[in-house]
């Protein structure tokens, strides 16, 4: 199957990586062209005109791998883009493969595993944005349910800018039986809650550790919660009393470089 992803980094990224791209489409009007741009046979920048280096590095990569590159009308991308701003340039790609756990655990690695579990996540953006920083972190995966939880589209692709092709995504089924697997591989399992037992730093995330994160509004589920060998909270010193669900995410993660760093 196929589908689009839209966005300067998140094309680049693609094609770094080694995705699938079938096609490139960049907007007639990002690129100023002349010529006969409908047949793609002549078009060429305006005299003096400079693309943006993004997008410069994107044509370039396209051309080294013989990836057809083809300029079209804005409105086109808007069809493409699910509301997110495709900053001129789309590309046709395979679908996101997800990767069995198995083997990302069976990699070496210096570190201890360190898994982010998503448990109901429904904003494109925040999976987008947990994901960015999970690779950004280190993370060993993230685990994105199959079912009641965003799926991995061009606005998750997008706003992950471009995170999506470097770190393992692994789909699983239900969540409380991942962590009952999970757990009986030795991993502990942390659920971010605001009412947890103990503050992120009182819990120990050098170990092989599963930071859940849950639904923006309702959080953990009941079943994840009693499934979690602790939950951890953040502490709150403003007014209000919760974090945005891809904050909270990042805070966790960071703590846990902290700890592996300070071993």
């Amino acid at each position: 199957m196929e589908d689009y992803i839209v966005g300067r980094n998140a094309v680049r990224e693609a094609l770094r990586a080694g995705r699938i791209v079938q096609r490139v489409l960049i907007s007639e009007n990002q690129l100023n062209v002349v010529g006969d741009i409908k047949s793609n046979k002549h078009a060429s920048l305006k005299q003096g005109a400079k693309l943006p280096s993004a997008l410069s590095d994107i044509i370039k990569l396209a051309k080294e791998k013989k990836i057809e590159v083809r300029y079209v009308p804005e409105k086109q991308l808007a069809k493409y883009s699910e509301g997110v701003p495709h900053q001129g340039v789309a590309a046709l790609v395979a679908q996101v493969q997800f990767q069995e756990l198995a083997d990302v655990l069976s990699r070496p690695r210096e570190e201890p595993p360190l898994l982010i579990l998503t448990d109901g996540i429904e904003d494109p953006h925040n999976l987008g944005a947990i994901i960015r920083t999970a690779e950004c972190a280190g993370a060993t995966a993230v685990l994105i349910p199959k079912r009641h939880n965003a799926p991995v589209t061009a606005t998750v692709a997008k706003t992950s800018a471009g995170a999506v092709e470097f770190i393992p995504l692994v789909q699983v089924g239900n969540v409380a039986q991942t962590i009952n697997e999970l757990k009986s591989q030795g991993f502990w399992v942390l659920g971010a809650h605001m009412d947890g037992d103990r503050t992120l730093y009182e819990a120990d995330l050098t170990i092989p550790t599963v930071l859940v994160i849950g639904n923006e509004g309702k959080g953990l589920s009941r079943l994840t919660k009693e499934r979690c060998d602790f939950l951890v909270t953040i502490p709150m010193y403003g007014q209000l009393n919760s974090l945005n669900a891809s904050v909270a995410a990042s805070i966790l993660l960071y703590e846990a470089i902290r700890q592996r760093q300070g071993k």
